[in-house]
């Protein structure tokens, strides 16, 4: 088994993934608000979950990994939405969540094992509040209920900050029924219109942060292995969230490792709707933008780093993957011929492959590694290829590779031309490393010519054709 590693916010270290039960991995990634369309960012921490999900089930078993990730369907977003549209709170979430599903569905995401609801799970919010004023962790002012912040001595140990600092940097409701201005809202009343339900402190409905605490209790229990999100979720809401059920549950541990991932630009510039570069995956899709394209581009990044969105991005993946697809059509490689590449051991991942991975969920990495695999020249030779597109989500049926809009997917060419493209490849890059940039240039300025588009990652070149390609002008050398 190899060895998985994951940088761990807790610790601000990178740390050997143990878990608690093997043979019961239980993830939690924070969920939605459903009140509008998904954007760009949003999709992130869950194609990095959906790639550590798949991970640990190769890993471990499919039925020994739990992966939920909630829906917060109760929201002063929701109910705003729905006195502007004049709709029903439920019509608008119900909507939303359909939209979600379809949007990650065409990123290929598998759906999580669970994906329990706020609304569902209303009586152990008010249970898990109750339990927190009784240990006086929290208490009850005005029709509200708020967590003492000062009786959790570790609050801000996750993000790192001192609660003086966290005052100073945040916007804190300043509130006169709050004994401290650090403290936060487990439970509010809920006037005319607005959803609500019976509790001990009059009719109202939950705060944000007791909603996961709650729902992670519910079906992971008081101590489970994996939590994350994007970082912006660190402070409040993880910061809460712990401090919530470090003090409920003081005998677990909540989330022994924390992966939070980087933000998202577009064009080298923060997304917003006022810079004219703020998109949803469904405008892209609507677009003709593959849901696979979309995918290849985010995975490229590390999800520690910024991602970046660019056309030249989106362009370059969409050449990979034409190529890529072409490879396993032109192999041949489908149920039937997965099933006889296992009944002989070789439908299995490549080690390195696995490997690059496995170091705290490096898609990166595990991409530039596909491309050396992808020159494989026989099924057997690319069934470590094949096995690592399925692994990242890239082929999930492998009865309909993916094709895009314009025909088959894929180089489509004759071998003896692809061949002769391997060999102007070769030869770019045997006078690159002879520093004979002149005839570097001859070669580049050939393939130019003949409408070859070239990808260049970790040292390995792919090719595709563009969509002028012209192999007789292939032959100018």
């Amino acid at each position: 088994m190899t060895t998985i590693r994951l940088h761990n916010t807790k610790t601000r270290k990178r740390e050997e993934f143990i878990p608690i039960d093997p043979e019961n991995i239980r993830l939690y990634l924070c969920g939605p608000t459903v009140y509008d369309r998904a954007h760009l960012g949003n999709a992130r921490p869950s194609l990095v979950f959906d790639v550590l999900f798949r991970l640990l089930r190769e890993q471990y078993g499919a039925d020994a990994v739990i992966y939920v990730r909630n829906f917060t369907d109760v929201d002063d977003k929701i109910n705003a939405r729905a006195a502007q549209n004049g709709r029903a709170i439920g019509d608008i979430t119900a909507e939303t969540i359909q939209w979600y599903h379809d949007d990650m569905d065409a990123l290929g995401a598998l759906r999580p094992t669970h994906e329990p609801r706020a609304t569902d799970h209303i009586p152990q919010m008010i249970a898990m509040i109750e339990d927190l004023i009784a240990k006086g962790h929290a208490y009850a002012a005005e029709g509200h209920a708020l967590f003492a912040v000062d009786s959790y001595a570790a609050y801000g140990a996750l993000s790192g900050r001192s609660v003086d600092d966290m005052i100073a940097g945040a916007r804190v409701e300043v509130a006169p029924y709050k004994r401290n201005p650090m403290d936060f809202v487990l439970w509010k009343p809920s006037g005319n219109g607005v959803p609500g339900w019976d509790s001990p402190w009059g009719y109202g409905r939950p705060g944000w942060h007791i909603e996961c605490s709650a729902m992670s209790h519910e079906i992971l229990g008081e101590s489970f292995d994996i939590h994350g999100g994007g970082n912006d979720l660190q402070f409040p809401h993880h910061e809460n969230e712990i401090a919530q059920s470090a003090c409920a549950y003081p005998h677990g541990e909540f989330a022994r490792y924390w992966v939070h991932n980087e933000m998202l630009q577009v064009e080298g510039k923060k997304m917003s709707k006022s810079l004219g570069n703020f998109f949803t995956i469904r405008d892209l899709l609507d677009q003709g933008v593959p849901g696979e394209v979309i995918r290849l581009v985010m995975l490229g990044t590390h999800y520690s780093k910024t991602m970046d969105w660019t056309e030249t991005r989106r362009a370059e993946a969409e050449g990979t993957l034409r190529k890529w697809y072409g490879i396993l059509q032109g192999h041949g490689f489908g149920p039937e011929l997965i099933k006889a590449l296992t009944a002989v051991g070789d439908w299995k991942p490549d080690e390195e492959f696995i490997g690059v991975l496995a170091n705290d969920i490096n898609t990166s990495g595990a991409l530039a590694r596909l491309h050396v695999l992808s020159k494989g020249k026989t099924p057997q030779a690319l069934a470590g290829f094949a096995y690592g597109m399925g692994m990242l989500g890239l082929v999930n049926d492998w009865a309909k590779i993916p094709m895009f809009d314009g025909g088959e997917a894929g180089p489509n060419v004759a071998p003896a031309i692809a061949a002769r493209v391997d060999a102007l490849l070769a030869d770019r890059a045997a006078a690159r490393a002879a520093k004979d940039w002149g005839r570097a240039d001859q070669v580049r300025d050939i393939l130019n010519a003949a409408g070859v588009q070239v990808t260049d990652v970790g040292g390995q070149a792919t090719w595709s054709p563009g969509p002028d390609f012209d192999a007789a002008k292939l032959e100018g050398l």
